[in-house]
């Protein structure tokens, strides 16, 4: 079943199995006002069961790019497109969010991003590789985030 999220009335559905449940629905709220905003997007998700194309597509990347592979069992997942970039999101259990940016005219803007929600550990996989800068945010509390550039064809 697909859920539209709603970045005024911030709720748990779907994340519920999350030991930072409230946490990662507000950063999945984050999102989702940042589309809206942005882009006039309704950011909607679905059960990882109902998006194993995008969460395959999420996973390959991580893979043939850095040799990372997520512990974590994914909830959520979405993927559309605004303007020129195909955008992909995984919410996953441990309170983990992995969105990519795949600019569809050219390799100029590709990258994949991460955001740790608010109290959660950065998980082992992602600890000595990446450095995680803080941000504040009213719906999500502080979230930690990082990126690294795409340089493949995917």
């Amino acid at each position: 079943m697909t859920y539209t999220v709603d970045f005024t009335n911030v709720s748990t559905t779907g994340l519920e199995s999350s030991p930072v449940a409230d946490a990662l629905a507000g950063l999945r709220a984050n999102e989702a006002r940042y589309f809206k905003n942005k882009y006039d997007h309704v950011f909607t998700v679905e059960a990882a069961s109902k998006q194993k194309s995008t969460i395959d597509w999420v996973h390959r990347i991580l893979r043939e790019e850095r040799d990372l592979v997520i512990e974590s069992k994914p909830l959520e997942a979405t993927e559309f497109e605004v303007e020129n970039f195909k955008m992909a999101y995984v919410f996953y259990e441990s309170g983990l969010s992995i969105n990519v940016m795949y600019s569809t005219d050219g390799p100029s803007k590709r990258a994949v991003g991460f955001k740790l929600s608010d109290g959660m550990d950065v998980p082992a996989e992602l600890e000595t590789r990446f450095k995680f800068a803080r941000q504040k945010s009213k719906l999500a509390g502080t979230i930690r985030g990082s990126y690294f550039v795409i340089k493949g064809e995917y």
